[in-house]
């Protein structure tokens, strides 16, 4: 299949504005067969002609769009010198070189090759300058088929958009015009740049823009990545890509995705339209912010505590890390299943939990049963599709019930579907949350969401790997992958495992319903350690998704045994950065200064459930303070259990106190967690401070 025919050049293209100039394009693809409606894909060209001008800098005019009335990918060239060229919105003049751009409405393989190719070849200046100069249509084939061909050689059409991540160091082509503009840039070192590059239809001006940074910093003596995201996809750039970078240029008219990957970096931020035209200026600019930067090292401070303090950004993403072992990316594809859980446990629980406090206050100690009872069915005054009665506390609570029922309802799909998601990616999700709703609706619980998490995600990533033919690669993501790994995954789930997977559910619940006394015990201690380990690191977060994702089977049950663990996880959590608040204020000459600074800021990160502000002292002093947090945590744990407190909401600390059942209890296992904690802490040093002045009166 060829992209172009003599029949589809015309070297004298004239036109009163380029709307009549794109039907005189047009008219070749219809001639060709390659149209079968020429009003249908104007209508297409105009549309994406009113989301940005499609002229560039240089004399080019790139009109494109997809169409249902285009049969095949086709590109028809226009010279128009006559008058000076075609006004096709290009701030520098008009157009004079004309490349209309066709392709089928569903895209396909030839389409995602053909875009970026002929963008990067509008960026050499020969081969514009062989375009102005030739003679006959069969020149002009010739010219455009040596850039811009289909029939590649096996591997070749792997996409665009990995070679525009690959590097500049694969480029042929000669600089962007004024490239070499640069050279007298400030800063003597070579940089390490990236980029990202999109438009609103991801086509040329995505790929052109790419070509022009690269060029230009290429120019400069710098090295640059791209990532295109653009219509053919893009391969992201890596974190220690990323991490390697001096600076950062986004040229883009839609938002960069996950834009948070780049925090913290010096950063120029402009449309995509100065990344083909301004390419040098853009360069220039990155090299200034990196001196400034460099002279003045708070301002990388200052943004490293700003990306800090923003969080991830709102991109879907995993934490899963390139070249981990296996137990490692184990462990992160279940946390990012729990990561996008924990907001639906949040808003379920505390909406649950404050529907109970309602219905208590308005319909006394059986409040809360009779709102389990009939909080989600239509009986009565709880029916508030039809009764509610916004004076009516008993309405509220049902209202409260029933949103944070079904924000519950969505905690095993989403921990299934995303632990997919960071398998897989995308294509995780559909086989991953469908999945899991068939394990919540057979009982399975949030075993089966992980089962089904785990099975969806590596069936979706074996299915995205198959090789087949280009003419189904267009409807793979849409279609093939999601029907075939949803139907192995929740066919398999259903016949073969959903049923033991159940049983083991079933034993799980039975067990944690009849734990009293000694077992609870025993397993108030384990949790408990686990929190107080490593302070947030890997062993914590065990502890704290196995409390997360158990309150998807406590349901609206309210006294599950799944409240009661995650009451006692949070209380342990707490416990450490309490304790060394404290041990700072009562014993402040055991400690440095920067240690007592932290211990002011911990009494708040404390009170919050948050581990990690006992990290400075256990790194300060590994084996007295985790040794000494392993116990007072165990201690909270253990008694958190035997008091029977419960939590819905996952975190929250102090914050969510009146959501806590048997809160004074709560607050008692968490007080005494804090002063066993303490009181090892204090003793430990005082002891070290000893046998150092025993040591120095000795050598005296």
């Amino acid at each position: 299949m060829s992209l172009i025919t003599e029949e589809q050049v015309v070297l004298d293209l004239t036109g009163a504005d380029r709307h009549e100039a794109t039907r005189r394009l047009g008219e070749r693809l219809v001639a060709s067969g390659r149209c079968t409606d020429l009003d249908t894909f104007l209508d297409d060209v105009r549309k994406r002609e009113e989301t940005m001008a499609t002229g560039l800098p240089g004399g080019i005019g790139i009109p494109h769009a997809r169409s249902a009335a285009i049969t095949e990918p086709s590109l028809v060239f226009g010279r128009a010198t006559d008058g000076g060229g075609i006004d096709w919105g290009a701030k520098d003049g008009p157009a004079t070189l004309v490349f209309l751009i066709a392709a089928p409405e569903g895209g396909g393989d030839a389409h995602m090759q053909m875009l970026p190719k002929l963008a990067r070849a509008l960026m050499k200046k020969d081969f514009k300058a062989a375009l102005a100069s030739a003679t006959t249509e069969a020149e002009v084939v010739r010219i455009v088929r040596s850039e811009v061909e289909l029939d590649q050689p096996a591997g070749a059409s792997a996409g665009a958009a990995a070679a525009a991540s690959a590097g500049a160091a694969d480029r042929t082509g000669p600089a962007a015009p004024g490239a070499v503009a640069t050279a007298e840039a400030p800063g003597a070192r070579t940089l390490n740049l990236v980029g990202v590059t999109s438009c609103p239809t991801g086509i040329a001006h995505t790929y052109m823009a790419a070509e022009g940074l690269e060029n230009a910093a290429k120019a400069a003596g710098h090295t640059m990545l791209v990532e295109t995201q653009g219509s053919a996809g893009s391969k992201p750039l890596s974190a220690a890509q990323i991490a390697a970078a001096d600076a950062v240029i986004f040229a883009h008219d839609l938002p960069v995705k996950d834009a948070g990957r780049f925090a913290g970096k010096p950063l120029v931020d402009v449309g995509v339209k100065k990344g083909i035209s301004d390419g040098p200026a853009l360069v220039l600019q990155a090299e200034r912010l990196v001196a400034e930067w460099d002279a003045d090292p708070s301002k990388r401070e200052a943004a490293a505590r700003a990306a800090a303090a923003a969080g991830p950004s709102g991109g879907l993403t995993s934490k899963v890390e390139e070249g981990a072992s296996t137990a490692t990316k184990v462990r992160q594809w279940l946390m990012t299943g729990v990561s996008y859980m924990i907001p639906f446990v949040a808003a379920g629980g505390i909406l649950i939990a404050l529907s109970f406090m309602l219905a208590q206050v308005a319909l006394g100690e059986d409040g809360a049963i009779q709102i389990v009872k009939y909080g989600l069915t239509a009986e009565g005054q709880f029916n508030i599709a039809q009764n509610f009665n916004p004076f009516s506390l008993t309405s509220w609570a049902a209202l409260l019930f029933v949103i944070g029922g079904a924000s519950f309802g969505f905690l095993v799909p989403i921990l299934s579907g995303f632990i997919a998601f960071a398998i897989a990616d995308r294509p995780g999700l559909v086989p991953g949350i469908v999945g899991g709703a068939v394990a919540s609706t057979m009982g399975a619980g949030f075993l089966g969401g992980l089962v089904t998490g785990l099975l969806g995600g590596f069936v979706a990533r074996w299915v995205s790997g198959w090789n087949v033919a280009k003419g189904v690669r267009g409807v793979m993501p849409v279609v093939v992958i999601p029907l075939l790994s949803s139907l192995i995954t929740i066919g398999l789930f259903i016949t073969v495992l959903g049923r033991p997977i159940k049983g083991i559910t079933d034993g799980l619940n039975t067990w944690l319903t009849g734990m009293t006394g000694a077992s609870s015990i025993i397993l108030g201690i384990i949790l408990g350690a686990m929190m107080g380990f490593d302070l947030g690191g890997p062993v914590n977060k065990v502890a704290y998704a196995f409390a997360t994702t158990g309150l998807a089977a406590a349901g609206a049950s309210t006294n599950a045994p799944q409240l009661k663990i995650m009451a006692a996880v949070m209380a342990a959590g707490m416990v450490a950065p309490l304790a060394m608040a404290l041990a700072t204020t009562v014993r402040p000459h055991l400690f440095s200064e920067p240690e007592r600074e932290n211990g002011k800021a911990a009494w708040l990160l404390g009170f919050s459930f948050i581990s990690e502000g006992a990290i400075p002292f256990a790194a300060a002093d590994p084996v007295r303070i985790i040794a000494s947090s392993v116990v007072g945590s165990a201690v909270t744990g253990a008694l958190a259990m035997v008091f029977g407190t419960t939590l819905r909401a996952p975190h929250g600390g102090i914050w969510v106190l009146p959501l806590i059942g048997n809160f004074l209890l709560f607050v008692v296992a968490l007080a005494a967690g804090v002063l066993v904690m303490t009181g090892i802490v204090v003793t430990l040093k005082s002891r070290e401070t000893n046998l150092a002045e025993i040591d120095a009166t000795a050598t005296v």
